[in-house]
């Protein structure tokens, strides 16, 4: 079994907490994102292919809940307390019943109460239901809310096996009420496989769910673990082996991936000794306008604390000499600029001379929406040849000319929020919310182009259909200017020489853990841009912990 630890930074409280990045302990480093129905096509080619019987999956299942229960009351200092077992009717109330037996076998109090009557349970379910109630398990069925609230009240522990990832559509009356009682006794809560209530493809919250402050999924974790909503009520996840064979968990039908430290640090630019700072990469920024300095300024510095090592930012004339105050690093080109301060058509020709001496470009940030802009943005994209990442209201002023972005024939990626991809495709910011992988997924397949939707969750995503879940980052990096600092990331990234499908992941994850080191250097309220800057440096430095 191995860990994967989603708190993150400092609590209101400011009590700290361990960092939201995956912490593995058996030695992998890719970690593949199931949907519901990849797990199960998973376990039903295990059974019917490798000859592995549906009860031993369960039984291995049920006894990892019931070590992973076992250690919880350690940890509490509650060896001798009770377990509850709440139960469903199908595959997860069966893997609840195997827990139960072992936790009895333990010398542990365990009881279950069942949302149903036993003759319900049908398969290794209902062979479980029989084991455990031969072997002398408490079993109460058809428990009312009122009922479950006075065992949940006397319990230590609560084990939630109700759904796992069966939960589909409206909740059940029962089912509804008895996770209302769960949560309402403030008691620690073991989820199998998957919190109830919790949708396994998308993390959306049916109604109601259960908080649990572990989760112990089976095989590969499952995509609604770390989706919000869901993500916010797994807990700490534990990744458990139940015997699957390992050419089914790494497969590439499988193309929902988790990035881990080790995977991020393999994707970074190539360092030596002797290298120059040509070598470390030369980035061209094309940004800024009147009131938006900032932006041009924010890019240009993340791309030097991320290891470019030559930034030139291409600019309005008229801010010049702003930005030579702010970046003292990097390299500034006054461009010729429309009476509105924003880049001017004129601008086109200088841009595209500088961009045949550099590495790769970022493209947009704070340049502004001016309809000159928009042909000035338009225009590069079509003739520059470098990697381009295009940002802001570089991806703004496209959003009636998709083509362009379509028609490039050099490496692209777009770095959306949910309200700017719902502009490009024409959706609504909720409905990409509400299916994020998918909706990044579309629009790489539409766009030709790596698009990574930014947010809580921060997802890559490649035309082929491959994904990439970023797990860190915090609530205080809410704030102006983080997208400018992440474009200059990726853009050092892509000048360094990485793939522009790894920039985009690696340079979601560094800039998450940057924004983690610095919520729990100085905490989440008040966090700002440019307070990454001071900690993009560490965050390259990370090291993955060994193994015990």
């Amino acid at each position: 079994m191995y860990h994967v630890k989603v708190t993150t930074g400092l609590s209101e409280s400011g009590l700290l907490r361990p960092p939201r990045r995956p912490i593995l302990t058996n030695g992998v480093i890719a970690v593949k994102l199931v949907t519901r129905e990849q797990m199960r096509k998973t376990d039903r080619t295990a059974i019917e292919e490798y000859g592995i019987a549906g009860a031993v999956l369960m039984e291995n299942a049920g006894r990892q809940v019931a070590e992973t229960v076992l250690e919880l009351l350690g940890k509490l200092e509650q060896k001798t307390a009770s377990v509850l077992i709440i139960a469903g009717r199908g595959n997860n109330g069966g893997d609840g019943f195997v827990a139960a037996r072992h936790l009895q076998k333990m010398g542990i109090d365990a009881r279950v109460c069942l949302l149903g009557k036993g003759d319900d349970l049908k398969g290794d379910a209902r062979t479980n239901y029989e084991i455990t109630r031969k072997c002398g398990v408490p079993i109460d069925e058809n428990v009312s809310a009122g009922d479950l609230a006075l065992d949940v009240a006397m319990a230590g522990v609560l084990v939630d096996a109700i759904l796992g990832t069966g939960a589909r559509g409206e909740l059940e009356t029962s089912v509804a009420e008895a996770i209302k009682v769960m949560n309402a006794a403030e008691t620690p809560v073991v989820a199998v496989d998957l919190p109830s209530g919790i949708t396994a493809d998308t993390g959306q919250v049916l109604g109601v769910a259960v908080r649990a402050t572990l989760t112990i999924t089976f095989g590969l974790p499952k995509v609604g673990l770390y989706c919000y909503p869901g993500r916010d009520y797994c807990g700490e996840v534990r990744i458990a082996d139940i015997g699957l064979p390992a050419e089914l968990l790494t497969t590439e039908q499988l193309y929902n991936n988790l990035t881990t430290l080790e995977e991020a640090r393999a994707m970074l630019p190539a360092r030596w000794p002797e290298m120059h700072k040509g070598d470390a990469g030369r980035l061209l920024v094309v940004a800024g306008s009147a009131g938006m300095t900032g932006a041009a300024a924010l890019t240009g510095l993340g791309a030097l604390c991320a290891g470019a090592g030559l930034v030139t930012i291409a600019c309005p004339a008229s801010i010049n000499d702003i930005l030579e105050v702010k970046c003292t690093e990097a390299i500034t080109l006054p461009m010729p600029e429309t009476d509105h301060r924003c880049l001017s058509t004129k601008a086109i020709d200088p841009i595209l001379e500088a961009a045949e001496r550099v590495n790769a470009v970022a493209l947009g940030p704070g340049v502004s929406r001016h309809d000159e802009v928009r042909k000035v943005v338009t225009e590069l994209l079509d003739e520059i040849e470098q990697p381009v990442v295009l940002d802001a209201d570089g991806l703004n002023v496209c959003t009636d000319c998709l083509q362009e972005i379509r028609d490039r024939e050099d490496p692209t990626v777009i770095t959306p929020h949910p309200g700017e991809l719902a502009r490009l495709m024409g959706t609504t910011p909720d409905e990409v919310q509400a299916a994020r992988l998918a909706a990044a997924r579309d629009a790489a397949k539409d766009l030709e182009c790596i698009v990574l939707l930014k947010g809580a969750g921060t997802v890559a995503a490649a035309p082929d259909g491959e994904t990439w879940l970023n797990p860190t980052g915090n609530q205080g990096m809410a704030s102006g200017g983080m997208g400018d600092v992440l474009t200059g990331v990726i853009g050092a990234f892509l000048a360094g020489g990485t793939p522009v499908l790894q920039a985009a992941v690696a340079g979601a994850y560094y800039h998450g853990l940057a924004g983690d080191l610095a919520a729990q250097q100085m905490g989440q309220r008040g966090l700002i841009a440019s307070d990454l800057l001071e900690t993009l440096p560490a965050a390259l430095q990370m090291q993955p912990e060994p193994l015990p």
